[in-house]
């Protein structure tokens, strides 16, 4: 029940009325995630003689009661609140109760009213707030440089979460950081923090994302960039030097079985050349002796 609620108290005393300091004892501000359970007290400081214990709701149309406690007619829930809030100590000193799965109509002041004799009553107060804080999201987004890379992170909180990127190496640093906030249709902020991580040397770097809420504890996600990622565009280079460096000797290589084809057939066509011309060169005499006879 109480063990599952996760309350913050960032104050502890507020006292009603005016000049009653140290009469009752309560939590002035309360703030509880949403669909957790809520635990509200109030304590008497003073020995009164308390007739009866009520509890209410302030709202703006004017106060709505709750629960009321005494020794003669017990633990009392009104209508409309039986399911949604139970006594968690009962007495006329010490009462405190207990909201089941807080939602967004939950949130608000609540009163604690200790009715005395002959004193009246003395009252408490203590205004519930609803958070709501998400794991963030972290991306780590590909970059043409091999010493640095974009990073952003986005949380979703109600109130509006901080978000905060951080690096362990202290060799790495971010720069150009810019952060941009959506209110969503629910109340809910997303808070997105985008920077640009440099100083990459080739070795795994380990960036991590914190989102703040209030005093509320901080959540911390973390990633690891490998160095096969740091490095992929100098491999990348390196292959297309292999390719170029493999293309420009086939074209050497095809060039020289080109030329030398062309060669050999130039020398065919020659030889051939001057075999015909040897050949008809001793007909050529004969005829000449022909005619000189």
């Amino acid at each position: 029940m109480a063990n599952h609620a996760v309350l913050y108290l960032l104050f502890v005393v507020e006292i009603f009325p005016k000049g009653l300091t140290d009469v009752i004892q309560t939590q002035q501000t309360v703030m509880v995630k949403v669909g957790e359970d809520v635990h509200l007290s109030c304590q008497l400081m003073q020995t009164k003689d308390v007739l009866q214990v009520t509890w209410q709701k302030d709202l703006p149309e004017g106060k709505k009661n709750i629960a009321t406690y005494s020794e003669h007619y017990g633990q009392t829930v009104n209508p409309g609140f039986q399911d949604k809030v139970e006594f968690k100590d009962a007495g006329l000193k010490n009462c405190s109760i207990v909201i089941r799965k807080v939602m967004e109509q939950d949130e608000g002041c609540y009163l604690c009213l200790f009715n005395t004799f002959p004193d009246g009553s003395l009252t408490g107060r203590t205004c519930l707030h609803l958070y709501e804080l998400h794991e963030p999201i972290l991306q780590i987004r590909e970059s043409n440089s091999t010493e640095e890379t974009v990073v952003s992170c986005s949380a979703t909180g109600r109130p509006a979460p901080t978000v905060t990127l951080n690096v362990p190496q202290q060799d790495l640093y971010f720069s150009n950081s810019s952060t941009v906030s959506v209110t969503n249709t629910n109340a809910t902020v997303t808070v997105t923090t985008t920077a640009v991580l440099s100083g990459f040397r080739g070795n795994d770097a380990q960036v991590g994302c914190a989102a703040r809420l209030l005093s509320v504890p901080e959540i911390q996600v973390f990633k690891t960039i490998p160095a096969v990622n740091q490095s992929s565009d100098d491999e990348t280079g390196s292959d297309k030097n292999f390719i170029s460096i493999v293309a420009s000797f086939t074209a050497v290589v095809v060039s020289v079985f080109v030329f030398t084809v062309l060669l050999h057939k130039h020398k065919n066509r020659s030889f051939q050349l001057s075999t015909q011309m040897r050949l008809q060169t001793p007909q050529d005499e004969n005829q000449k002796e022909e005619k000189t006879e």
